[in-house]
């Protein structure tokens, strides 16, 4: 999804700043500027920082499952906590965040941590457009899309139509579009982007 959306922000126009690791910077898309750092130690680059007007929060654990709870708190939560605090160090106007739908019927330590992330942007007191897919279709995810025709038919149900608006499936090229209008479009206070309009047509 990096890549996609530095992709889509060059195209744009913009200056994009990745993060990554020494030695790791031939995963940035060509024409990102890396920064060396941990994400998971904000010591490691929150004076690398200055000047930035919008930070996008992608780190997560690959492949979200019910038995990734550890994981979820010490790389989600963990990075997350580091990011807010580098972006309020350095005074970025917009800070964005890919959290995850809720509530849900399952992938509860998930929602949790991703749920503590959100109060952790708030109390911050950043700026922030928080953006809430539940499942991204793409690469590697495409099973899914076997559920689409129960999708279909939910929403015609009125007592769960909601649920499955708020629980659709999105596509990638639909989130890496959510994400570079909110890059464009910076707010004040907290913005909230749910489903419905990560798929709405751009």
């Amino acid at each position: 999804m990096g890549q996609r959306l530095a992709e889509t922000l060059l195209r744009r126009g913009h200056s994009v700043v990745g993060l990554v690791r020494p030695g790791s910077e031939q995963r940035l898309y060509a024409g990102c500027k890396p920064v060396f750092g941990n994400a998971l130690d904000r010591s490691t680059f929150v004076d690398k920082l200055e000047g930035a007007e919008t930070y996008v929060q992608l780190v997560g654990v690959a492949h979200p499952s019910p038995t990734k709870g550890e994981q979820f708190r010490q790389i989600d939560l963990k990075s997350c906590e580091e990011s807010v605090a580098v972006a309020v160090a350095n005074r970025v106007r917009h800070f964005i965040y890919v959290s995850v739908a809720h509530p849900a019927p399952m992938m509860k330590s998930y929602i949790e941590v991703r749920t503590c992330c959100e109060q952790l942007i708030q109390s911050g007191g950043l700026n922030a457009t928080i953006l809430r897919p539940w499942y991204v279709l793409g690469p590697g995810h495409y099973w899914p899309y076997l559920l689409m025709p129960g999708y279909w038919l939910a929403r015609q149900i009125p007592s769960t139509r909601q649920a499955a608006l708020r629980l659709g499936l999105v596509k990638l090229p639909q989130m890496i579009a959510a994400l570079a209008s909110c890059v464009d479009s910076p707010v004040t206070g907290i913005r909230i982007v749910e489903v419905p309009e990560i798929a709405a047509d751009r």
